[in-house]
């Protein structure tokens, strides 16, 4: 991820981000306990974390398995009471554990199938071949959450797509008399619904980033790269927000201008008598008035305040004494 460093490394923690999705692995007509996604989504989040502007974003405890950490440190205190008689450990030999002003949560929420499927094909006199695809979606939620107040600081949400695509090709004729060739060949290939998803946790990183960056959350060193990153990423989520509104408003436009909607509701004696008014009838009832507008395609300006971390800094963490 190209972003510019912080003007401080945050100290975060991850707890865990879980497969949300509920969903089983596909199977032909046998049962199976299997997941559909991979269970490591947390894994793949902090070492996102990690790799940020190039590790200098963040500062990541270890929170996973915390049990097995306390145990370890409860272990080095035993010994050193037993073995060199010491009541109180000194801070220098185990010092106390970092504490993360940020919290990352999320998980993985949605994993849809055959989301859009196609194909294309041709044969004649027997040859001919084809080409199939099906496209599959995983998304994924992060948030900051402060560790002061509990307030939710920025929220993103990625969504991935993972292509499956097949050819296929054969041929089925005669070349003499009793004579007949039969021949197939073809092939599939399925993205790795694990790479997608690491792909997917990688992005919203990077948006959760940038976007608690407009909000204040945080803030980079350089002012001049932070506003070029920044206005890339405004316009990319515009661009997103346009995409998905406009089938919408196409099926808004085909409702008003269906020739269902345009029919009027009079009987066939009463059109034959009354005569039709100019700027009326089943057109022009059908069209919008001078005055209507539409639902604007553009998101609404993003909210830019600062969180609630009180009178310390945005992320700041420390040892507790």
């Amino acid at each position: 991820m190209n972003i510019p460093p912080p003007s401080q490394p945050i100290i975060v923690a991850v707890y865990g981000v879980g497969d949300q999705t509920g969903q089983f692995k596909d199977t032909d007509g046998t049962q199976t306990l299997s997941r559909a996604l991979t269970q490591g989504a947390t894994s793949m989040l902090i070492q996102s974390l990690r790799d940020a502007g190039k590790g200098r974003w963040f500062t990541v405890v270890e929170r996973e398995n915390l049990t097995n950490l306390l145990k370890e440190r409860q272990i080095i205190t035993e010994m050193r009471q037993r073995y060199l008689g010491e009541k109180n450990i000194d801070a220098a030999v185990l010092p106390s554990m970092l504490f993360a002003g940020v919290l990352i949560e999320g998980g993985v929420v949605g994993y849809d199938s055959n989301t859009r499927t196609g194909g294309i094909g041709a044969r004649l006199l027997g040859i001919g071949g084809n080409f199939e695809y099906h496209q599959d979606t995983i998304s994924v939620y992060l948030r900051a959450v402060a560790t002061k107040t509990g307030e939710v600081l920025s929220s993103v949400v990625v969504r991935k797509m993972v292509l499956s695509t097949g050819l296929q090709s054969g041929a089925f004729r005669y070349v003499s008399f009793k004579n007949l060739l039969e021949a197939e060949a073809g092939v599939t290939t399925n993205e790795p619904r694990t790479i997608a998803l690491e792909q997917a946790v990688q992005k919203a990183t990077h948006d959760l980033i940038l976007d608690a960056s407009v909000q204040g959350v945080w803030s980079m060193a350089d002012k001049t790269a932070a506003a070029a990153v920044i206005q890339r990423f405004q316009d990319e989520r515009n661009a997103v927000a346009v995409q998905e509104t406009l089938p919408q408003k196409q099926a808004s436009r085909r409702q008003r201008f269906s020739p269902s909607a345009a029919r009027p509701t009079e009987t066939s004696d009463a059109r034959s008598a009354a005569p039709v008014a100019a700027g009326s009838g089943p057109v022009a009832s059908a069209l919008p008035s001078p005055g209507a507008t539409g639902v604007s395609p553009y998101p609404l300006p993003m909210r830019a305040g600062s969180p609630a971390f009180g009178t310390s800094q945005p992320g700041g963490g420390g040892n507790l004494q």
